[in-house]
Formats: structure tokens, C-alpha cells, sequence
């Protein structure tokens, strides 16, 4: 339920202006999310003949505020809820369409990439390499990487005597790879 917090200022209003405030801010619940963690702050104020009211709506997704003032309260809380539906609907209304058009492009990219076979085979090897890991430190495996072209440095690591596997980031960095046990 929407919290609505109801302040008036210079005059004390009827039992039935504040539960007719009441009940047409709380029609507005249907247009928000989540009313839950909704504030509503209604000023309702009289100068003289003019009766104006101020209200600040937040939400988790948003913020509105609306002013509104005539010779009746009453007329004054109806255009002001009407004023504040008119804003979340047309909220609602761009959140729609944001998410059809993030959708719409989805789709689009789905479409444009190829189906892969989950019952395809596996891939085929199609070269192999035997490769006799020479020992060196983690930093002169850095230092010949960098010096080569290659993409892969595979070291017998002198400091754990364990195989590793250096490579060459899309960044430009350097990843080592060191299965522990």
C-alpha cells in the first residue's frame, strides 16, 4: 500500500476531504509497480479563494510532482489526480516501449546469428603439438611471450614445479594459468 502523507495548510479540513484526498491518491496504486516502497506527499493549501494543492510522488522507478489550484478543493484533488494519472500513464506507456524495442532488437540479434546443432558432433583435432615445457620463472615466460607472436607459452613454473600456461589477453596483459592441487 502506497504511503500517503496528507498536510494542510491554513485551515482545518472535513473528515470527509481528508478520506475523498485518501481515496482518489490511492487509485493511482494501479499505475505503479510497486506501491510498496511509494511515498506520496499531498500539501493542500487555501489563500483566500484559491485553493491549491502540491504532490510529490517517488517511486522506486519514479519521481513526479504536480501542482494544481482553483476556487474548490475538491475540484482542486480531482485535477491533480487527473494530472498525476495522465503523467504515469504515459510512464508506463515508454517503459513499454523500451522493453518491446530492447525485445524487437533481441529477436533481431537472435535471428541473425546461425542455429548451432546441440547434437552436432564434437570438434575434430585438427593439429597437434608436442611440446617439451621448459623451466622457467612466471616473468621470463612474460618476457618470451611478449618477444613472440604467439598466443600460448606453455612452462614447467621453476618456483612450484608445476606446468602452466601463459597467455596473451584481448586486453594486451598476460594471463597465467596454474592448475594447484
Amino acid at each position: 500500500m502506497m504511503n500517503i502523507a496528507l498536510t494542510f495548510k491554513n485551515f482545518e479540513p472535513s473528515d470527509h476531504l481528508r478520506r475523498y484526498t485518501e481515496r482518489r491518491f490511492q487509485k493511482l496504486e494501479r499505475f505503479l509497480r510497486n506501491s510498496e516502497g511509494t511515498d506520496m506527499t499531498v500539501v493542500l493549501t487555501v489563500d483566500k479563494f484559491r485553493h491549491k494543492a502540491d504532490v510529490q510522488l517517488i517511486s522506486d522507478d519514479i519521481s513526479v510532482s504536480a501542482v494544481e489550484q482553483s476556487s474548490d478543493m475538491y475540484a482542486t484533488v480531482d485535477l491533480i489526480q487527473d494530472k498525476l494519472e495522465a503523467r504515469l500513464k504515459k510512464h508506463n506507456d515508454r517503459m513499454k516501449e523500451k522493453r518491446r524495442e530492447i525485445r524487437r532488437n533481441l529477436d533481431d540479434a537472435l535471428k541473425a546469428t546461425p542455429p548451432t546443432d546441440d547434437l552436432a558432433a564434437p570438434a575434430a583435432v585438427i593439429v597437434t603439438e608436442h611440446v617439451e615445457p621448459k623451466p622457467m620463472y612466471a616473468e621470463e615466460a612474460a618476457l618470451q611471450l611478449d618477444q613472440r607472436d604467439d598466443v600460448v607459452l606453455i612452462f614447467l613454473n621453476a618456483d612450484t614445479d608445476r606446468i602452466n600456461v601463459l597467455y596473451r589477453r584481448k586486453d594486451g596483459g598476460f594471463g597465467l594459468i596454474d592448475p594447484g592441487r
